[in-house]
């Protein structure tokens, strides 16, 4: 399956400044495993030690927050959109 990934300005350092890159997979384990082998180095900024998803990265399939989708199990359809979402705090 085919998907496009929307990458966060923070991230594009690994995919040469692109804003959206294609992957395969038909989960989102291996959605974020395509995405290494093309941009090494970008799945260790998505996901911890243990290869469970950061907590403060937010990934979405569509529009679903995949923490209610299965997590790295969500499927990723043919043509859907995958979202990597760091989170942002800050603030007086």
């Amino acid at each position: 399956m085919s998907v496009k990934v929307r990458i966060p300005t923070i991230l594009r350092t690994y995919t040469g400044g692109q804003a959206e890159v294609t992957a395969e997979g038909a989960k989102l384990s291996e959605v974020i495993e395509s995405l290494e082998k093309d941009h090494p180095g970008i799945a260790a900024r998505v996901l911890d030690d243990q290869g469970k998803l950061r907590r403060f990265v937010n990934v979405y399939v569509n529009d679903d927050d995949v923490r209610f989708e299965g997590g790295l199990d969500a499927a990723t359809p043919d043509g859907a959109g995958v979202s990597i979402i760091p989170a942002v705090a800050g603030g007086c």
